[in-house]
């Protein structure tokens, strides 16, 4: 490796140390129901989503009603993704006029941005259409990543409560880690890249 190379390497090591704490903390309250900086924004649109769910944020989960919401939740996820990519030659926004995805590569790919792994056997810009991009796998790479950081809270509440029957609601930490994790640091984060 050159030295650039290294030195990428170090500034990004020195970037996640300096941010682990402070954001681990933030993190350790929006799960904990606290008060953030945020709250006051995004409080009603979070509460608006819960009736939409039909869900509350008081009520918890036994570890089986988690994980079937969470499966539940990425099949709903999954053949979305699928139907636009099979589909995706009768759909708008297909200036190119891309046909139908392949059955095996549109599953493969589906199943690969539902579970966060993001791997791709295609290339985007000469498979894709800009619908089946934006509405399939840019939303995939958003809220399979809520979903992936709900299971780990989950799992975190899960050893610290061992007594405990329930380890919270995945809806609710489905939201929150949407709307006060994932959506405030893309927006920093793409006014750091503009």
């Amino acid at each position: 490796m050159t030295s650039h190379g290294w030195l990428v390497v170090a500034f990004y090591l020195v970037v996640l140390v300096a941010v682990a704490k402070p954001l681990g903390e933030y993190m350790a309250c929006v799960y904990l129901g606290e008060r953030t900086l945020l709250a006051r924004v995004l409080v009603p649109f979070e509460r608006g989503i819960y009736r939409v769910l039909g869900t509350r944020e008081d009520t918890e989960m036994g570890w089986k009603r988690y994980a079937l919401a969470m499966l539940m939740f990425n099949l709903v996820g999954l053949l979305p993704v699928y139907g636009l990519q099979r589909l995706q030659g009768f759909l708008p926004l297909n200036p190119e006029g891309f046909g139908a995805v392949s059955p095996d590569s549109s599953f493969n790919t589906a199943a690969s941005f539902v579970s966060n792994t993001n791997w791709q056997g295609y290339a985007g810009e000469s498979t894709m259409s800009y619908l089946t991009q934006m509405s399939g796998l840019a939303v995939q790479n958003f809220v399979s990543a809520a979903s992936g950081m709900a299971v780990l809270v989950a799992l975190i509440r899960g050893f610290a409560r061992r007594t405990s029957l329930t380890i919270g609601n995945f809806w609710v930490d489905l939201v929150r880690s949407t709307l006060y994790v994932l959506l405030p640091l893309s927006l920093l984060l793409a006014i750091f890249f503009v």
